[in-house]
């Protein structure tokens, strides 16, 4: 609601429509999820294909979301839909606020790997005034600058969240590593559970610091193509060595449902490719380099 909904409302929202959701987004009273991504998972303007077809002073939208968060408790739906331009092209990219409950809209829970709240929400001929789009009537298929730097905020925020979870199962290892006691001693004692987590507390702090300079750079407001790329790239790759030596540390307990650390396992690997997976970024990072 916050970081994606709540930024492409100030990056992109008349001074109506911001005084009107910024409030309440802030007092905890509106909930609301960005329905963006589709089945091709693409992030670039060429994954979205939900048409808006024009009808009088509203659209109708039709075609499914995929991996929409919270979609199932949501208020309004912050909606990427088409209103031109080619199939992979920026232009004719329309945001729109649909009432969650609007007559012809689907919501169906996913399961996923992560046990998160993700869904399938299906816009059958869903009508949409004209003043809902964000920005206003003027910004129709312009639509595509607001989710370009709502890709580059989400990235952020979730190595953010990444290195939070990174965090915790460092921490919840080395507890371990103290506390289980195997040939008279705790395993903490033996020099290649102490490198282990050496390698996770290196990659956690890592994870911090290059975190740490993308949120710094966006906040400048200056072009920070290349550092929110280096973080996502490095942080989703991290996350997922923190969980995989952790599992090491902890041997069979830590894959039970009956320890966290499955939990923040899995969480990391759907983490990992929210906004684009490292390989991707690391494609980023080349072209910023000029290669």
């Amino acid at each position: 609601t916050l970081v994606l909904a709540g930024q492409a409302i100030m990056d992109g929202g008349t001074e109506a429509q911001k005084q009107n959701l910024l409030p309440r987004i802030a007092q905890g009273k509106l909930i609301m999820a960005v329905a963006w991504t589709e089945p091709a998972g693409r992030y670039d303007p060429s994954g979205i294909k939900l048409k808006a077809q024009a009808q009088g002073d509203s659209y109708l939208l039709s075609g499914t979301k995929l991996f929409v968060h919270d979609a199932h408790i949501a208020d309004t739906l912050l909606v990427a839909a088409r209103t031109g331009g080619t199939p992979r092209s920026a232009e004719g990219i329309t945001l729109f606020l649909v009432d969650a409950r609007s007559a012809g809209i689907k919501t169906t829970p996913l399961v996923t790997i992560a046990a998160d709240k993700q869904c399938e929400v299906a816009f059958r001929r869903v009508s949409v005034p004209k003043a809902n789009i964000l920005g206003g009537p003027g910004q129709e298929g312009k639509g595509w600058p607001v989710l370009e730097k709502l890709w580059q905020k989400g990235a952020v925020a979730e190595c953010a969240r990444m290195l939070g979870g990174a965090q915790w199962v460092l921490e919840a290892t080395v507890q371990y590593a103290k506390d289980r006691v195997q040939f008279g001693r705790p395993i903490g004692s033996f020099q290649a559970i102490q490198h282990y987590c050496a390698n996770m507390a290196t990659d956690v702090d890592g994870s911090r610091y290059i975190t740490y300079e993308a949120a710094w750079a966006l906040d400048k407001g200056t072009p920070a193509t290349l550092e929110v790329a280096r973080a996502k790239a490095w942080v989703s790759d991290a996350y997922r060595r923190v969980c995989a030596t952790s599992h090491q540390v902890h041997g069979a307990i830590g894959f039970t449902k009956d320890h966290d650390l499955q939990l923040y396992t899995r969480r990391a690997k759907a983490a990992e490719v929210r906004f684009g997976d490292a390989d991707h970024f690391r494609e980023v990072v080349a072209q910023q380099l000029g290669l």
